[in-house]
């Protein structure tokens, strides 16, 4: 079978295409013009440099591929101009659908993201205290989206979901926090960990996510395309994976021998922080360090439950753990970081 990978530049898409290949199936990565490729550099794969927004360009990237998999979206959560990350990511997905639908592929496989999936609210608990995470039928209105690439990417699934109600086989996943080793850039995630390796990192928020094994997010695209139902979404995470930031860096303490932080910063702090840090943005041109945007996102627990993709779909939940002990050691060797244990 041959496929397209969208984005098989970054984290996941990398991922996606590796999983792939190692099934036996040809891929073509479309990637933007120069983009870094090192994490794919050892597989064997058909490039196709292009941009999302150019629509011959994605056409053509499509003919011939029985199965289409968008993963590529622009992402950033403070730009001086939104205008690209919206042609990238509603435009472009648009395109994408048009194309599949022009050349006939059996199947897309359309990347969202668990930041338009409804958080649950932290007063709903189970019977031992914990909050209840939430699963694929929170929707969210578009007045709840807190910053442009969630916007960006919500505007994109309603197309993707209007698409799938006409009939066209597009099947949604909705990835929470991937960790694990190639994440090249890093990654926002990748950036926590990096950041705590280098011992930069005094202080955290009190927020959570769901973490979940990159590999097993890339294994359940595969799955999405060979058994996932059209117009369903999917969310892609660990059913042990909802931890909070805490127990993450306690996490990743045990793991590298260094001392988790201890101060908890206020949310109102962070806030005041994020608008300074945002107003000299505007004037220098440079991102913030820590994005208003982010800071939004981070007063919620982002918890989910991805029990509809592992009944559902067959996806593998492997120990995060163990993804966490990869994804040091591949950032350790990357940035020729020292052990320090």
């Amino acid at each position: 079978m041959k496929c397209l990978v969208t984005g098989i530049s970054g984290f996941i898409g990398g991922h996606v295409a590796r999983d792939l290949i190692r099934r036996g199936h040809q891929v073509r990565g479309f990637h933007r013009q120069g983009a870094d490729l090192r994490a794919v550099a050892d597989l064997e794969f058909e490039s196709f440099p292009g941009d999302l927004t150019d629509r011959d360009a994605v056409m053509d990237s499509v003919r011939g591929c029985e199965q289409v998999y968008h993963v590529g979206a622009a992402y950033s959560l403070w730009m001086r101009n939104y205008s690209p990350m919206y042609a990238a990511n509603v435009d472009g997905t648009r395109f994408i659908f048009e194309a599949a639908a022009r050349h006939g592929a059996d199947r897309v496989i359309y990347t969202s993201t668990v930041g338009c999936v409804g958080v649950p609210h932290r007063r709903n608990r189970d019977a031992s205290g914990r909050v209840i995470p939430t699963n694929e039928s929170a929707f969210l209105p578009e007045s709840a989206m807190l910053n442009p690439y969630k916007h960006s990417k919500w505007l994109a699934e309603q197309i993707a979901l209007e698409k799938a109600a006409a009939g066209q086989p597009i099947v949604i996943v909705n990835p929470s926090a991937p960790v694990g080793p190639g994440d090249i850039k890093p990654t926002p995630t990748g950036q926590v960990i990096l950041d705590f390796i280098r011992r930069k990192m005094p202080a955290y928020l009190d927020t959570g996510l769901n973490w979940v094994d990159v590999r097993d997010v890339a294994a359940a695209h595969f799955l999405a395309g060979q058994v996932g139902v059209p117009g369903q979404r999917y969310i892609l995470g660990n059913q042990e994976g909802n931890w909070t930031m805490k127990q993450f860096l306690e996490c990743l303490s045990d793991l590298t021998g260094l001392p988790a932080p201890r101060f908890q910063v206020p949310y109102a702090v962070a806030w005041t922080a994020a608008l300074v840090d945002e107003s000299i943005a505007r004037w220098t041109g440079r991102p913030p360090t820590a994005p208003m945007g982010g800071v939004r996102m981070a007063k919620n627990l982002m918890w989910f439950d991805p029990s509809r993709a592992v009944r559902e779909l067959g996806m593998p939940q492997n120990p995060l753990k163990s993804a966490l002990l990869d994804a040091v050691q591949d950032l350790r060797i990357r940035f020729n970081l020292p052990e320090s244990r």
